[in-house]
């Protein structure tokens, strides 16, 4: 692991240590899951522009037709008759 060391304005410094108390966590695991969730939410956005580059093809969508088929077989009226 790597650490990493940077300067914050003091008011957001103060809401950090208010919000890891809050939720009971220190601080630098409440740093080191926000950027995890942020660098989640780049990448996120790079896959959606890749996707639109270049959309599925004919074949691929038609793998999703699988999809709107459901439950091979509906067993849930069973449930009635299950022993008690």
């Amino acid at each position: 692991m790597t650490m990493l060391t940077f300067r914050v304005p003091d008011d957001e410094a103060v809401e950090l240590r208010r919000w890891a108390e809050t939720l009971g966590v220190d601080r630098s695991a409440f740093l080191r899951e926000a950027l995890h969730r942020y660098i989640v939410a780049l990448r996120s956005e790079q896959d959606a522009e890749a996707w639109a580059r270049s959309p599925a093809t004919a074949e691929e969508l038609s793998l999703a037709q699988a999809a709107d088929w459901g439950p091979a077989e509906d067993w849930s009226d069973w449930v009635d008759d299950a022993p008690r």
